[in-house]
């Protein structure tokens, strides 16, 4: 795969004495219903000028970060929750699920009538008989944005591509967004080598979550990136909301977690930033001498 024109490489840069790898959540980090905050531009890219390396570091595949996520520039990004990492247009991690694991998951799915994304990194999947009832969620959703609803939406229903036969088609992680049966019972029929985290943007009381490789976190994909750089795993910084931020936030040498975020992730926390409405990555990009 070759250099992906959204994701640029900085101009000269001022000697820093540390340089710092940034790691950023999107939803509810970077951004806010898809939309990207102007101040959280310009601080990406003050810190980049500063010589500090930021990345995106998302459950999102690249399909899915349309440029009006990736405008900023940035030095790479994780994707997929660690399945795929890419550094100036250098992938240097792209695992999708073996053969047998896809169709055990698809197979699963499709028997509890579920409402499911195959994630790929050049595209995503949707079942035919599913793709009405998933555009009915995902408006629902983007209709509480307070502004930038159809980017934010375009963002899924625009990568969509229809394929023959789902069975062939190679994936890194799958999105529920409505299935009959809770999503533990899901990871039990599909069996060895699948995890859950039960997070997505479909609304309360439908069973939701996002289906990835057992073993894989955003942790791998921040020590892939910091290994190819060498920059030393303190001077790593990894921001986050989510359940999936969790190995991330444990792994960076500074934890910052965006206020309201679970029990969990704000103990794991050195520091909290306000949310994307709020612009809250200028305060703590300004706090962690970035900028």
């Amino acid at each position: 795969m070759g250099a992906d024109p959204g994701i640029e490489t900085a101009g000269p840069r001022k000697a820093a004495t540390t340089i710092r790898a940034v790691f950023l959540d999107v939803d509810g980090t970077y951004a806010d219903y898809g939309v990207v905050p102007e101040g959280h531009v310009r601080a990406v890219q003050a810190a980049r000028k500063a010589g500090h390396r930021v990345f995106l570091c998302t459950g999102r595949p690249v399909s899915m970060l349309p440029r009006a996520i990736r405008g900023a520039g940035f030095d790479g990004l994780v994707a997929s929750a660690g399945a795929y990492v890419e550094v100036a247009g250098e992938v240097l991690v792209d695992r999708r699920f073996s053969a047998a694991l896809a169709a055990r998951t698809v197979a699963a799915l499709d028997a509890h009538n579920a409402v499911y994304v195959l994630e790929a990194q050049e595209s995503l999947h949707v079942p035919p008989a599913a793709e009405e009832r998933l555009r009915a969620i995902i408006e629902e959703h983007f209709s509480k944005a307070p502004d930038g609803r159809e980017v934010g939406a375009s963002a899924i229903l625009g990568s969509l591509v229809r394929v023959p036969d789902l069975a062939k088609v190679p994936f890194s992680k799958v999105s529920v967004f409505d299935s009959a049966a809770p999503m533990r019972q899901l990871v039990e029929e599909i069996g060895e080598g699948i995890a859950v985290v039960e997070n997505s943007i479909a609304d309360e009381g439908r069973h939701a979550g996002e289906l990835f490789q057992r073993g894989i976190s955003k942790a791998d994909g921040v020590a892939a990136a910091i290994a190819h750089l060498g920059i030393p795993r303190e001077d790593s910084i990894a921001v986050g909301d989510g359940e999936n931020d969790l190995e991330m936030l444990a792994f960076a040498g500074i934890g910052v977690a965006i206020e309201g975020s679970s029990p969990e992730l704000l103990a794991l926390a050195d520091h909290t930033a306000a949310p994307p409405h709020r612009e809250g990555l200028v305060a703590a990009f300004e706090e962690l001498g970035l900028i």
